[in-house]
């Protein structure tokens, strides 16, 4: 073996905006959680500080973990497909570039069973019209792994963190026995990953060209600020609430969804249960429930410690997942991902 056993597991989530780690008590399940760590995922010399100073590490002197990252752009799609044409690579090389627009020599690619995750085969005599598709920049995976190593984190395995919580919000409906579809929400800067899940997996997903970067212009008009690296400023700080006028602020990006929910509530006849947003740094969590109220759809509300439990995950003494428990769903999706610990999911 080219390392030694490590005594301890780790598992890390690289988002836009911070970087939550889990230290556990051991590489595989069980796990108890020993440690949590969120640090601001621009500042590289704090996780490498956290790194330096934590127990547990391989003999290299590398935190061997369990990477979910989230590069922009990555490419998490459902896809109807034609089946006379799915076995001719120019079809596909069709699919990419026209409906995603991506270039697929670009692109380190995967086809999926939407509804369980498994791999797509496009040989079978009973292959599914509905296929997902993901990937993301092949120089991104280079990229990111050079930089988790310079961070002192030796990614065992790195995967997107959005197909994580996807199959994450999959197992909790069934764990909770809930039909009800959730809305999952990915907000990032210049894109919002959206999705329609249900207990069955993913039945609808668009990406939005709109984000937080999108909101600034508009604060700065309503605040009547100078510029917008004025407006951005105060907008990421979290000394000013900006409730009153979030659904001004969301007016774009809430047109958007409406027309796919509108769309998804038509073709199903079912309504959206919750909705749950993720990937917002701390100081705009409020995003959420700003987003939640201009749809007039609750909040997912989870229920993490009994889901965990189920999944063999358990915290320990003086560990707690704070106020917004839903911020560690992606993490610990992560590691209930990795696992059989309900073997129901996988049949």
């Amino acid at each position: 073996m080219l390392f030694a056993k490590k005594s301890k597991g780790f598992c890390a989530e690289i988002g836009e905006h911070s970087t939550l780690i889990a230290r556990l008590s051991q590489p595989d399940a069980p796990y108890i959680v020993e440690e949590l760590k969120e640090l601001p995922s621009t500042d590289d010399e704090a996780l490498t500080g956290w790194i330096k100073q934590t127990d547990g590490k391989g003999p290299t002197g590398y935190a061997h973990a369990t990477c979910g990252i989230y590069p922009a752009k990555r490419l998490v799609r459902r896809h109807t497909l034609d089946l006379k044409r799915v076995k001719d690579p120019a079809y596909l090389t069709e699919v990419y570039t026209q409906q995603f627009r991506i270039e697929p020599d670009k692109y380190t690619i995967r086809m999926l069973n939407p509804d369980d995750g498994s791999d797509y085969d496009q040989e079978a005599k009973t292959a599914q019209k509905e296929a997902l598709f993901c990937g993301l920049p092949s120089e991104d995976v280079i990229a990111i792994q050079d930089k988790l190593l310079s961070q002192g984190i030796y990614p065992e395995r790195l995967e997107l963190g959005t197909l994580a919580t996807l199959g994450g919000i999959v197992s909790y409906l069934k764990f909770k026995e809930s039909k009800a579809p959730v809305l999952l929400l990915e907000i990032g800067e210049d894109t919002t990953h959206s999705f329609i899940i249900g207990p069955e997996g993913v039945d609808i997903s668009r990406p939005i060209t709109s984000g937080i970067s999108a909101m600034i212009p508009v604060v700065q008009k309503e605040l009547g600020l100078k510029d917008e690296e004025s407006a951005k400023k105060l907008f990421y700080s979290n000394t000013f609430d900006f409730t009153s006028m979030g659904s001004v602020l969301v007016k774009r990006l809430l047109k958007e969804l409406q027309s796919s929910i509108g769309f998804y509530e038509v073709q199903t006849g079912q309504s959206i249960g919750h909705v749950f947003c993720t990937q917002l740094p701390s100081s705009l969590s409020w995003l959420g429930s700003t987003m939640a109220g201009s749809l007039g759809v609750p909040q997912l509300k989870l229920e993490m410690l009994p889901w965990l439990e189920a999944h063999n995950i358990k915290l320990s003494d003086g560990v707690t997942l704070g106020s917004v428990e839903e911020r560690w769903f992606g993490l610990f999706s992560l590691l209930v991902s990795h696992q059989n610990a309900v073997p129901d999911e996988k049949k």
